[in-house]
Formats: C-alpha cells, sequence, structure tokens
C-alpha cells in the first residue's frame, strides 16, 4: 500500500504501575452488565463476564483462567444481575480485596471533564444528561443503584465516555443551528467512545516512545459503533460523534451522517413517529440495513468473498465513509504524526483497514495498530480518583 510506512501490533504489551489495587469494572446496558476484576499493577482481568438479556432470559457467562461458565440465571432486572454476579464472584474466590467499583457512563454533558466518585450530585447530573443518551444514561444509572445495593461497602466510581472530549474547541463541538440551541438545550457535539480514544492515545505515546504531548494522532475506533477522534498533543479537538452515537461514520447498525433532510422527508413519505424514526436510524441501518444480512463485518466479508453483492455493496460504503471522517478530521491538527486503528473491526480486519486507506493514499500516513482496553482504563481512573 503506498505510502503506509509502518504497522505496529501492540497486542502483547503490558504496562506496569507502581501501585496495585483490585478494582471492579462495571458497564450496563440496557439488557446486560458487563463486569470484570482488574488488577491495575499488571492490567489483566482475573475474571470476566456478563450477564445478558436482564428482564427476558438471563444467563451469566463468564471467563476465568481459561474455565468457561455459562448458565441461566433469575435476573429480572440489575438490582438481581449485580447479585447474581456478586455471588459468582464469591463461588469463584475473586469477592476479596476489591478497592472500589468504577463505573463506565456514557453522558456526563458539560459537567464532567474527568473520572468522578459517585454523590447525589453526581447521580442527578448523570441523570439529567438521560435527554442526551436515553438509550444509555438510564441503564447505567441502574446499574449504580444496583451496585450500591449489593456492594455498598464499596466507593463508586463514574468514568465518562464524554469526558475526554471536553477539550474540543467551541468551533468544534457547535453545530450550524441557532445558537439558542445550544445556550438553553445544550445542543452540541459532545463525542463518546472516550475511554478508548484516550486510552489507545496514551498507549500508543509509549509505543512511539514519546509523551502524549508530543504527538498528533487521528484514531480510528470501528467496531459495532465507530468513531474517529483527532488527538492533538494530549487532547482531544474532534471527534466524528456528536450529539448523540448516531452521527459520522457507517456503522453496525446505526447509519452515521445523513442528510438531516432525510428524517423530515421519510416522517412525511412513510408517516414515520419518533419511535420508528429511533429504530430506523439506530437499529435497523448501517451495515445491517445496506446488506439485508448482519451487522457482523466476519460475516459480511465472508458472504463478499462468496458473491454475495449486497454485502460488497455494504462493505464498500463502511470503508468509504470512514475514510471520509478520518480525513474530515486532519484541519484540527498540524500535522498527522500517526493514524491508529483500533476496535474490534479496527484491530482484526486486515481487508477493511486496507479498502479504508486506499482512499487515504494521497495522505502519505504513518498507520498503527493499537488495541484498546476500555476496562483498564477505567480501573486505572477508579484507583487514581480514590487517590
Amino acid at each position: 500500500m503506498g505510502g503506509i510506512r509502518y504497522k505496529i501490533r501492540a497486542a502483547s504489551i503490558i504496562f506496569y504501575y507502581v501501585s496495585s489495587m483490585r478494582i471492579l469494572v462495571l458497564n450496563c446496558g440496557s439488557s446486560s452488565a458487563k463486569f470484570a476484576i482488574i488488577d491495575t499493577a499488571d492490567g489483566r482481568a482475573s475474571v470476566s463476564g456478563s450477564v445478558e438479556e436482564i428482564g427476558v432470559s438471563a444467563r451469566l457467562k463468564a471467563e476465568k483462567g481459561g474455565e468457561v461458565y455459562k448458565r441461566g440465571v433469575d435476573a429480572p432486572n440489575h438490582s438481581h444481575a449485580l447479585a447474581v454476579i456478586q455471588n459468582f464472584l464469591v463461588e469463584v474466590g475473586e469477592d476479596k480485596g476489591i478497592a472500589a467499583v468504577g463505573h463506565r457512563v456514557v453522558h456526563g454533558g458539560e459537567k464532567f471533564s474527568k473520572s468522578v466518585l459517585i454523590d447525589g450530585e453526581v447521580l442527578k447530573v448523570i441523570g439529567e444528561c438521560s435527554l442526551l443518551a436515553p438509550l444509555h444514561n438510564p441503564p447505567n444509572l441502574q446499574g449504580i443503584a444496583a451496585a450500591q445495593k449489593n456492594f455498598p461497602e464499596l466507593a463508586q466510581v463514574a468514568v465518562f465516555d464524554t469526558a475526554f472530549h471536553r477539550s474540543m474547541p467551541r468551533h468544534a463541538y457547535l453545530y450550524g443551528l441557532p445558537y439558542s440551541l445550544y445556550e438553553e438545550y445544550k445542543v452540541r457535539r459532545y463525542g463518546f467512545h472516550g475511554t478508548s480514544h484516550r486510552f489507545v492515545a496514551s498507549r500508543t505515546a509509549k509505543l512511539l516512545e514519546k509523551s502524549p504531548e508530543e504527538l498528533c494522532l487521528i484514531i480510528a475506533h470501528l467496531g459495532n459503533g465507530c468513531s474517529a477522534t483527532a488527538v492533538k498533543f494530549g487532547e482531544s479537538v474532534d471527534t466524528t460523534l456528536g450529539l448523540t452515537p448516531l452521527e459520522g461514520m457507517v456503522m453496525g447498525t446505526r447509519c452515521g451522517s445523513i442528510d438531516p433532510g432525510i428524517v423530515l422527508h421519510i416522517n412525511k413519505v412513510l408517516g414515520y413517529d419518533f419511535d420508528a424514526l429511533n429504530r430506523l436510524l439506530n437499529k435497523s441501518s448501517g451495515l445491517l440495513g445496506l446488506s439485508g444480512i448482519s451487522s457482523d463485518m466476519r460475516i459480511l466479508l465472508e458472504k463478499a468473498d462468496a458473491g454475495e453483492e449486497r454485502a460488497k455493496i455494504a462493505i464498500e460504503v463502511f470503508c468509504y465513509r470512514a475514510a471520509k471522517e478520518i480525513a474530515s478530521l486532519m484541519p484540527a491538527l498540524p500535522r498527522v504524526d500517526a493514524l491508529v486503528f483500533t476496535g474490534g473491526i479496527g484491530e482484526n480486519s486486515e481487508p477493511v483497514r486496507s479498502k479504508i486507506l486506499s482512499h487515504l493514499e494521497i495522505f502519505k500516513l504513518n498507520v498503527l495498530i493499537v488495541p484498546t482496553n476500555e476496562e483498564l482504563l477505567i480501573a486505572m481512573d477508579t484507583e487514581e480518583v480514590l487517590k
């Protein structure tokens, strides 16, 4: 590939820290509760897993030391799911010596630029931000309440997806809408995947034997959700996700950026109400909508190799739009020291990376592949807050 001077995979690199804490990391979605216990001394998870389909046909899936656990469980709500996790930790001998619980919280609005110890005021603001993240913040709050009930002796820390992007300048976060919408309702670009982008920016600097303050990076987090961020001397200065995690690249089931007039047109012609539009844009679009087959890039690559035209179309659109979004971030930086791929697709799919890079050859980019570890960053932030 012309213009690519090197690729580096950093999966085997482990960074050691002077101190050590065992942190229970929780990531609660609308119907799931993911967990891991991270030792900040070596960054490894001694146990990890999830309770899936909470309130429906809940089941526990977990792994410890190569042993896999799978079973149906009684979890009609998040509180019961956290009790299941607590009992499982006791069962496998991982319940001792936990210092705190670190929670992934998607939206912190303009209030939080760093991770914080959870108290009543923090919970109030997270609740207020539910208007900006109605699919994410409510289950985050349910997870916090459940953790406080099931682990009452442990400190609880909130680590925000949006916090890393609070350094964006206003010319990057404001939309071309009446300014009153920002003043009164905080309609602006917030950005997400901040834990991933911050972790990868730091890891990339270590890999290149530089400080983050010396580097200008574009980080492309490609998974079921996708975003790219321009990181200038250690700070986010622009990103592709916006008010919600719907803007920017084509994703697994999300459409990414579209002409806003499309929403008005669909409402007028097809009569879609808010709920129907929400399902269309968030759940039925992206790779799934384009292919009519799957939102999973691995399946689409197999189908494309077998000659499925719709799979080929979905992959082509995904890669071209990813390249356009990456290129759109370049004006935010004085230079680009490296384009860094991360996330499930970004780390593991060479065909997708190659297709994206074929649209960016003119820029002569250095390219790195750096695996993310959001759970480790949440654990490290939790440790830092406690200190």
